[in-house]
Protein backbone atom coordinates (compact mmCIF):
# COMPACT_ATOMS: atom_id res chain seq x y z
CA UNK A 1 0.00 0.00 0.00
CA UNK A 2 1.04 3.14 -1.01
CA UNK A 3 3.25 4.63 1.90
CA UNK A 4 0.67 7.53 4.34
CA UNK A 5 -2.53 5.91 3.02
CA UNK A 6 -5.25 3.70 4.39
CA UNK A 7 -8.79 2.94 4.74
CA UNK A 8 -11.04 3.13 7.35
CA UNK A 9 -14.85 2.90 8.52
CA UNK A 10 -16.30 6.10 8.13
CA UNK A 11 -17.29 7.96 10.96
CA UNK A 12 -20.80 9.39 10.91
CA UNK A 13 -19.16 13.18 10.05
CA UNK A 14 -17.13 11.63 7.19
CA UNK A 15 -20.26 10.03 5.89
CA UNK A 16 -21.66 14.13 5.31
CA UNK A 17 -18.38 14.56 3.20
CA UNK A 18 -19.57 11.87 1.37
CA UNK A 19 -22.59 13.34 0.65
CA UNK A 20 -20.69 16.34 -0.31
CA UNK A 21 -18.97 14.76 -3.08
CA UNK A 22 -21.86 12.87 -4.54
CA UNK A 23 -23.46 16.10 -4.78
CA UNK A 24 -20.80 17.51 -6.37
CA UNK A 25 -20.69 14.50 -8.86
CA UNK A 26 -24.51 15.37 -10.01
CA UNK A 27 -26.02 12.92 -7.60
CA UNK A 28 -28.60 14.99 -5.94
CA UNK A 29 -28.53 13.11 -2.98
CA UNK A 30 -31.86 13.50 -0.07
CA UNK A 31 -31.49 15.68 2.58
CA UNK A 32 -32.05 13.00 5.27
CA UNK A 33 -29.54 10.51 3.10
CA UNK A 34 -26.55 10.47 5.23
CA UNK A 35 -28.35 9.60 8.61
CA UNK A 36 -30.60 6.82 6.82
CA UNK A 37 -27.50 5.65 4.97
CA UNK A 38 -25.18 5.42 8.23
CA UNK A 39 -27.87 3.54 10.58
CA UNK A 40 -28.97 0.87 7.37
CA UNK A 41 -25.06 -0.48 8.30
CA UNK A 42 -22.65 1.98 10.32
CA UNK A 43 -19.15 -0.42 9.16
CA UNK A 44 -20.82 -0.20 5.35
CA UNK A 45 -19.03 3.15 4.55
CA UNK A 46 -14.85 3.17 4.16
CA UNK A 47 -12.69 6.08 3.39
CA UNK A 48 -9.53 6.06 2.44
CA UNK A 49 -6.89 8.79 4.00
CA UNK A 50 -3.64 9.95 2.43
CA UNK A 51 -1.63 11.42 5.42
CA UNK A 52 -4.92 11.64 7.21
CA UNK A 53 -6.80 13.45 4.45
CA UNK A 54 -9.94 12.27 2.69
CA UNK A 55 -9.49 11.15 -0.78
CA UNK A 56 -11.40 8.64 -1.38
CA UNK A 57 -14.78 6.84 -0.45
CA UNK A 58 -17.10 3.71 -0.82
CA UNK A 59 -20.15 2.48 0.69
CA UNK A 60 -20.40 -1.48 0.78
CA UNK A 61 -23.65 -1.90 2.68
CA UNK A 62 -24.37 -5.63 4.25
CA UNK A 63 -28.18 -6.69 4.43
CA UNK A 64 -27.34 -9.78 5.78
CA UNK A 65 -25.10 -12.72 4.88
CA UNK A 66 -25.85 -12.80 1.33
CA UNK A 67 -26.31 -9.90 -0.04
CA UNK A 68 -24.73 -6.53 0.00
CA UNK A 69 -24.45 -3.27 -2.34
CA UNK A 70 -22.10 -1.04 -3.48
CA UNK A 71 -21.90 2.67 -3.90
CA UNK A 72 -20.86 6.21 -2.93
CA UNK A 73 -17.00 4.98 -5.26
CA UNK A 74 -15.82 8.56 -5.62
CA UNK A 75 -12.44 9.50 -5.67
CA UNK A 76 -12.01 13.37 -5.15
CA UNK A 77 -10.96 14.99 -8.59
CA UNK A 78 -7.33 15.84 -7.67
CA UNK A 79 -6.76 12.22 -6.51
CA UNK A 80 -8.23 10.49 -9.42
CA UNK A 81 -6.12 8.05 -12.13
CA UNK A 82 -3.60 7.43 -9.14
CA UNK A 83 -4.97 4.05 -7.21
CA UNK A 84 -6.59 5.46 -3.83
CA UNK A 85 -10.22 5.04 -5.76
CA UNK A 86 -8.88 0.97 -6.27
CA UNK A 87 -7.48 0.53 -2.99
CA UNK A 88 -10.70 1.29 -1.33
CA UNK A 89 -12.85 -0.34 -4.11
CA UNK A 90 -10.77 -3.57 -3.22
CA UNK A 91 -11.17 -3.11 0.31
CA UNK A 92 -15.05 -2.98 0.08
CA UNK A 93 -15.44 -5.80 -1.61
CA UNK A 94 -13.41 -7.74 0.47
CA UNK A 95 -15.54 -6.03 3.41
CA UNK A 96 -18.92 -7.85 1.42
CA UNK A 97 -17.25 -11.27 1.65
CA UNK A 98 -18.97 -13.94 0.29
CA UNK A 99 -22.06 -12.39 -0.86
CA UNK A 100 -23.94 -11.48 -3.93
CA UNK A 101 -23.09 -7.93 -4.97
CA UNK A 102 -25.27 -5.15 -6.57
CA UNK A 103 -24.40 -2.09 -7.47
CA UNK A 104 -25.57 1.16 -10.11
CA UNK A 105 -22.70 2.30 -11.57
CA UNK A 106 -22.00 4.74 -14.57
CA UNK A 107 -22.26 2.88 -17.79
CA UNK A 108 -18.89 3.77 -18.96
CA UNK A 109 -17.13 2.04 -15.68
CA UNK A 110 -18.61 -1.07 -16.99
CA UNK A 111 -15.99 -2.41 -18.35
CA UNK A 112 -13.74 -1.91 -14.90
CA UNK A 113 -16.93 -3.06 -13.13
CA UNK A 114 -16.61 -6.13 -14.97
CA UNK A 115 -12.98 -7.10 -14.36
CA UNK A 116 -14.06 -7.94 -10.48
CA UNK A 117 -16.40 -9.86 -11.52
CA UNK A 118 -19.70 -7.98 -12.10
CA UNK A 119 -22.15 -8.70 -14.88
CA UNK A 120 -24.60 -6.60 -16.52
CA UNK A 121 -28.61 -7.35 -15.17
CA UNK A 122 -30.26 -4.43 -16.91
CA UNK A 123 -29.74 -0.14 -17.19
CA UNK A 124 -31.66 2.19 -15.08
CA UNK A 125 -32.81 5.59 -16.29
CA UNK A 126 -33.51 8.71 -13.87
CA UNK A 127 -36.20 10.79 -15.05
CA UNK A 128 -37.01 14.18 -14.25
CA UNK A 129 -38.79 17.16 -14.68
CA UNK A 130 -42.33 18.84 -13.41
CA UNK A 131 -44.98 16.02 -13.88
CA UNK A 132 -48.03 16.42 -15.46
CA UNK A 133 -50.88 14.08 -13.45
CA UNK A 134 -53.47 15.61 -11.80
CA UNK A 135 -55.09 14.31 -8.39
CA UNK A 136 -54.99 10.57 -8.16
CA UNK A 137 -58.42 8.36 -8.97
CA UNK A 138 -57.76 5.80 -6.19
CA UNK A 139 -57.88 5.77 -2.63
CA UNK A 140 -54.00 5.87 -1.20
CA UNK A 141 -53.07 5.54 2.42
CA UNK A 142 -50.16 6.88 4.50
CA UNK A 143 -47.70 3.70 5.61
CA UNK A 144 -47.15 5.19 8.59
CA UNK A 145 -50.88 3.45 8.89
CA UNK A 146 -50.17 -0.05 7.58
CA UNK A 147 -48.58 -2.86 9.95
CA UNK A 148 -44.27 -2.53 9.09
CA UNK A 149 -44.18 -6.67 9.09
CA UNK A 150 -46.26 -6.23 6.06
CA UNK A 151 -44.83 -3.22 4.71
CA UNK A 152 -41.23 -5.12 5.12
CA UNK A 153 -42.71 -8.38 3.46
CA UNK A 154 -44.39 -6.32 0.78
CA UNK A 155 -40.62 -4.95 0.23
CA UNK A 156 -38.96 -7.64 -0.43
CA UNK A 157 -40.42 -8.95 -3.74
CA UNK A 158 -39.03 -6.06 -5.00
CA UNK A 159 -35.83 -6.12 -2.71
CA UNK A 160 -33.39 -9.54 -2.39
CA UNK A 161 -33.15 -8.70 1.49
CA UNK A 162 -34.84 -7.58 4.42
CA UNK A 163 -33.58 -4.58 5.28
CA UNK A 164 -35.79 -3.53 8.39
CA UNK A 165 -34.10 -0.60 9.69
CA UNK A 166 -33.39 0.99 6.57
CA UNK A 167 -36.89 0.55 5.22
CA UNK A 168 -38.17 1.90 9.02
CA UNK A 169 -36.58 5.17 8.55
CA UNK A 170 -36.96 5.37 4.86
CA UNK A 171 -40.63 5.72 5.22
CA UNK A 172 -40.57 8.00 8.27
CA UNK A 173 -37.80 10.66 7.90
CA UNK A 174 -38.47 13.94 8.38
CA UNK A 175 -40.13 15.27 4.85
CA UNK A 176 -40.52 11.88 3.58
CA UNK A 177 -43.91 10.70 2.66
CA UNK A 178 -44.49 7.24 2.33
CA UNK A 179 -48.06 5.88 0.34
CA UNK A 180 -49.94 2.64 0.12
CA UNK A 181 -52.51 1.31 -1.82
CA UNK A 182 -54.31 -1.59 0.17
CA UNK A 183 -56.70 -3.78 -2.11
CA UNK A 184 -59.05 -6.57 -0.29
CA UNK A 185 -56.65 -6.10 2.62
CA UNK A 186 -53.66 -6.94 0.82
CA UNK A 187 -51.23 -4.28 -0.31
CA UNK A 188 -50.74 -3.40 -4.20
CA UNK A 189 -48.75 -0.31 -3.79
CA UNK A 190 -45.69 1.36 -2.29
CA UNK A 191 -44.46 4.74 -3.00
CA UNK A 192 -41.88 6.92 -1.15
CA UNK A 193 -41.36 10.95 -2.07
CA UNK A 194 -38.20 12.61 -0.42
CA UNK A 195 -36.38 16.41 -0.19
CA UNK A 196 -33.22 16.40 -1.91
CA UNK A 197 -30.66 19.24 -3.13
CA UNK A 198 -32.67 20.21 -5.84
CA UNK A 199 -36.37 19.29 -5.87
CA UNK A 200 -37.37 15.77 -4.93
CA UNK A 201 -36.71 11.66 -6.02
CA UNK A 202 -39.56 9.06 -5.57
CA UNK A 203 -38.25 5.40 -4.96
CA UNK A 204 -38.83 2.88 -4.54
CA UNK A 205 -42.35 2.89 -6.13
CA UNK A 206 -44.03 -0.55 -6.41
CA UNK A 207 -47.16 -1.21 -7.84
CA UNK A 208 -49.60 -4.29 -8.66
CA UNK A 209 -50.79 -2.21 -12.14
CA UNK A 210 -49.62 0.82 -14.46
CA UNK A 211 -52.95 2.66 -13.57
CA UNK A 212 -52.18 2.42 -9.96
CA UNK A 213 -48.15 3.10 -10.55
CA UNK A 214 -49.85 6.18 -12.14
CA UNK A 215 -52.04 7.14 -9.09
CA UNK A 216 -49.23 6.57 -6.68
CA UNK A 217 -47.08 8.92 -8.24
CA UNK A 218 -49.78 11.26 -8.38
CA UNK A 219 -50.47 11.52 -4.76
CA UNK A 220 -46.54 11.75 -4.21
CA UNK A 221 -45.96 14.64 -6.29
CA UNK A 222 -49.29 16.18 -5.12
CA UNK A 223 -48.64 19.95 -3.59
CA UNK A 224 -44.94 19.46 -4.34
CA UNK A 225 -43.03 22.18 -6.22
CA UNK A 226 -40.29 21.82 -8.47
CA UNK A 227 -38.50 18.70 -10.03
CA UNK A 228 -38.97 15.16 -9.19
CA UNK A 229 -36.65 12.51 -10.30
CA UNK A 230 -37.59 8.86 -10.51
CA UNK A 231 -35.13 5.89 -11.78
CA UNK A 232 -36.38 3.63 -13.93
CA UNK A 233 -35.43 -0.11 -14.48
CA UNK A 234 -35.53 -0.17 -18.38
CA UNK A 235 -36.78 -3.81 -18.75
CA UNK A 236 -40.10 -2.61 -17.24
CA UNK A 237 -41.62 -1.23 -20.12
CA UNK A 238 -44.69 -0.11 -18.25
CA UNK A 239 -42.30 1.69 -16.10
CA UNK A 240 -40.83 3.70 -18.72
CA UNK A 241 -44.41 4.62 -20.15
CA UNK A 242 -45.51 5.65 -16.71
CA UNK A 243 -42.26 8.19 -16.74
CA UNK A 244 -42.88 9.06 -20.51
CA UNK A 245 -46.58 9.67 -19.87
CA UNK A 246 -45.73 12.23 -16.85
CA UNK A 247 -43.87 14.63 -19.12
CA UNK A 248 -40.36 13.37 -17.69
CA UNK A 249 -37.58 13.46 -19.11
CA UNK A 250 -34.15 11.27 -19.11
CA UNK A 251 -31.38 12.49 -17.08
CA UNK A 252 -28.68 10.06 -17.23
CA UNK A 253 -28.21 5.87 -16.77
CA UNK A 254 -26.73 3.04 -14.87
CA UNK A 255 -25.78 -0.09 -15.02
CA UNK A 256 -27.38 -2.63 -12.49
CA UNK A 257 -24.69 -5.64 -11.92
CA UNK A 258 -23.92 -8.11 -9.65
CA UNK A 259 -21.54 -9.81 -8.64
CA UNK A 260 -22.64 -13.32 -8.00
CA UNK A 261 -26.06 -14.63 -9.43
CA UNK A 262 -28.66 -12.34 -10.24
CA UNK A 263 -31.32 -11.70 -7.51
CA UNK A 264 -34.92 -12.35 -8.82
CA UNK A 265 -37.27 -9.75 -8.22
CA UNK A 266 -40.57 -8.72 -9.01
CA UNK A 267 -39.53 -6.28 -11.52
CA UNK A 268 -42.22 -6.64 -13.62
CA UNK A 269 -44.45 -4.56 -11.00
CA UNK A 270 -41.09 -2.33 -9.64
CA UNK A 271 -41.27 0.85 -11.41
CA UNK A 272 -38.57 3.21 -9.48
CA UNK A 273 -35.58 2.06 -7.71
CA UNK A 274 -35.23 3.20 -4.04
CA UNK A 275 -31.84 4.89 -4.68
CA UNK A 276 -28.68 4.22 -6.29
CA UNK A 277 -26.31 4.05 -3.09
CA UNK A 278 -27.75 1.56 -0.91
CA UNK A 279 -29.98 -0.08 -4.04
Amino acid sequence: MTAGFSVHVMSRAQLDLAVDWAAAEGWNPGLADAGIFHAADPQGFLIGLQDGEPVACVSVVRYGHRYGFLGFYIAAPAWRGKGRGWAVWQAGLQHLGERVVGLDGVLAQQDNYRKSGFALAHRNIRYGGTPGFGTPSAALVDARSIGFDKLLTYDHRFFPAPRDGFLSAWLTAPGHRALTSVVDGDLAGLGVIRPCRSGHKIGPLYAASPALAVDLLAGLCEGVAGPVWLDVPETNAHAVKLAESAGLKPDFETARMYKGPAPVVDIAHLYGITTFELG
